[in-house]
């Protein structure tokens, strides 16, 4: 099951294009996510029931469900599509997850050394498999360890046919910046469980990757950084303010709200992305607070029971069973602790010099909101902080559709030129200064 699925939802009107990302996980479970490009809907978790050939889709942040039929003669999913009480046919057709570093044969090799590698994190007692690629020419580098956002993801930070980690691996290593990339935990060739494992539990893994990047002697120990996606810049940031702190961080859409702030202003703008009225978008904010709340100061048990009773109110059609089910995604250790994280609670242990960067059309992470919350306190303690907004970039750094490729006739994302120019030119300008002469580079 896992790869790209794409098909048009028929609406009144006319078709909208949408498409359902499946990652494999340990265990034989699944990530999914949906991407409807047209309502600026990005990475939009989805739970994902596999019975047989019947495959059931829920997507809470949209109040949808998808059930379905796998074909395997045709490799399509046919089903229902059933929002807000109207249902919808709906097919699927598969495509393979395009991935970096796959060593497939189409794909030409990089004009750098790329090797797979296996690096153990031993306060989680459990391994982590990754990319490492290393600029040609003579080290040693400076390095980063890539981290990413909220929900399970294979090292490339695959969502829906754009690869955010992948990409700006490879763009960085072209230009001597040695990478280490890794699978999330239980997904790929990483063991544990990304629902198990809190934001903070998960900063083990960057500091077990810096780790990993301090034995190789292609890297220089002393220029060794982290650059984080959303989460994962967050992750970044709390590594920071810890021992053995990396040399740099680069926050790409960090949070500056507490989890709690952040999944409900996420909530309430995939709300108004399908165009609904005001009156239903305030309703959906309330009830999903409501929830929230239920999660934060209840048990388990008990929050469970109402969760499941809650999703059955506002979707008629789950049975008992998919509603516990659904419920119990929203139960889970990751999930009651992020609603309660403050980001900006250990700013003030970060020494190190940092990047926020955020897009003007980030509509997951608004830098009005997050990229202003996290400068204010960086700022407040005196850190070397530097600040830049990137017009008409998205939140995974996509530039407006104007400045995509075109393939095969079809417009494909790209990872906005501004972006990663930013950041090289970050890491570049905290490395040795070169004379301006070479005369001045001569021992007096």
């Amino acid at each position: 099951m896992g790869g790209i699925w794409k098909g048009k939802l028929t609406m009144l009107g006319g078709h909208l294009d949408l498409t359902i990302s499946i990652v494999p996980l340990a265990g034989g479970k699944f990530f999914a996510a949906l991407d409807v490009p047209a309502q600026k809907v990005a990475r939009m978790m989805t739970e994902m029931t596999v019975r047989d050939d019947s495959v059931l889709f829920f997507m809470p942040g949209a109040g949808s469900r998808y059930a379905a039929r796998y074909v395997a003669a045709k490799r399509q999913l046919e089903g229902t599509w059933i929002q807000s009480g109207v249902k919808s046919p709906l097919e699927l057709r598969y495509s393979p997850m395009p991935t970096l570093g796959s060593g497939t044969a189409t794909r030409l090799a990089p004009p750098y050394h790329e090797e797979e590698v296996t690096f153990s994190n031993p306060v989680s007692r459990m391994n982590l498999g990754g990319t490492f690629t290393v600029p040609p020419g003579k080290g040693p580098f400076p390095a980063v360890v890539l981290v990413s956002d909220l929900g399970a993801q294979d090292r490339d930070g695959t969502i829906g046919n754009f690869r955010l980690l992948g990409t700006l691996a490879d763009y960085l290593t072209r230009r001597g910046i040695a990478v280490l990339r890794y699978d999330d935990r239980g997904v790929g060739k990483s063991g544990g469980s990304s629902s198990l494992a809190t934001t903070a539990m998960l900063v083990s893994d960057v500091q077990a990757g810096m780790n990993f990047l301090r034995s190789r002697i292609e890297v220089n120990i002393g220029r060794i950084g982290v650059i984080g996606h959303g989460e994962g810049a967050d992750i970044a940031l709390l590594a920071a303010g810890q021992p053995l702190p990396p040399a740099f961080v680069v926050s790409m859409a960090g949070y500056g709200l507490t989890g709690e702030q952040t999944l409900l202003q996420q909530h309430v703008a995939q709300l108004k992305a399908q165009k609904l009225d005001p009156v239903t978008v305030q309703v959906g904010y309330e009830r999903q607070k409501t929830m929230y709340e239920i999660i934060r100061q209840s048990t388990p048990s008990q929050a469970l029971s109402i969760v499941s009773n809650m999703m059955r109110q506002d979707q008629p059609e789950l049975t008992p069973e998919a509603a516990q089910k659904a419920a119990a995604e929203q139960l889970t250790p990751w999930r009651r602790y992020f609603l309660t994280f403050d980001p900006v609670a250990e700013l003030d242990q970060v020494k190190c010099p940092v990047l926020l960067l955020s897009g003007t059309d980030d509509s997951e992470a608004p830098a009005d909101l997050h990229l202003v919350a996290l400068e204010k306190e960086l700022r407040s303690i005196s850190h070397s902080t530097v600040v830049r907004r990137l017009p008409g970039a998205n939140h995974l750094f996509q530039p407006p559709k104007t400045e995509w490729v075109l393939i095969n006739g079809e417009m494909q994302p790209v990872l906005a030129p501004v972006a990663a120019d930013a950041i090289r030119e970050f890491i570049e300008g905290l490395g040795p200064k070169k004379p301006a002469n070479p005369a001045e580079a001569k021992v007096k």
